[in-house]
C-alpha cells in the first residue's frame, strides 16, 4: 500500500520560514511526481507545487520566490522549503503523489493517485 506522510508544520510568525517533509513508502519513489497543496479554513483545496520524476518544478503565483520544492531519492522525500512566510499561507499543507504516463499534469489538475494527511501550518501577523 502506498502511503504519504507529510511533517514539519507548525506555528510561525510573518516572515519566518518552515520547511515541510513528505515521505513515501510502499512504492518505487522515483516512478513518482510528487506535489504539494493546501486548504485554508473555509476556502478550497489549492495546487501550490510540483517537482516532476527528472526535478522540474512548477509553482502556483502566489509562492514563486518564496516557495522551493526539491526531492532526494536517496530518502525517499520531497520538501517544500516555505521562506518569508505570510499569514495567508496558513493551511493545512498536503503532499500528493502520482506514478502514471505524466504526475506533473495529473497532479496540477488535482487527480493525484495518493494524498497524505497533512500538515498545518499556521503564520501569526
Amino acid at each position: 500500500q502506498v502511503q504519504l506522510v507529510e511533517s514539519g508544520g507548525g506555528l510561525v510568525q510573518a516572515g519566518g520560514s518552515l520547511r515541510l517533509s513528505c515521505v513515501l513508502s510502499g512504492d518505487i519513489f522515483t516512478s513518482y511526481g510528487i506535489g504539494w497543496f493546501r486548504q485554508a479554513p473555509g476556502k478550497e483545496r489549492e495546487f501550490v507545487a510540483v517537482i516532476s520524476r527528472t526535478s522540474v518544478t512548477y509553482y502556483t503565483d502566489s509562492v514563486k520566490g518564496r516557495f522551493t520544492i526539491s526531492r532526494d531519492n536517496a530518502r525517499n522525500k520531497v520538501y517544500l522549503q516555505m521562506n518569508s512566510l505570510k499569514p495567508e499561507d496558513t493551511a493545512f499543507y498536503y503532499c500528493a503523489g502520482d506514478p502514471g504516463l505524466n504526475p506533473t499534469i495529473s497532479i496540477r489538475n488535482g487527480n493525484p493517485s495518493v494524498w497524505g494527511q497533512g500538515t498545518e501550518v499556521t503564520v501569526s501577523s
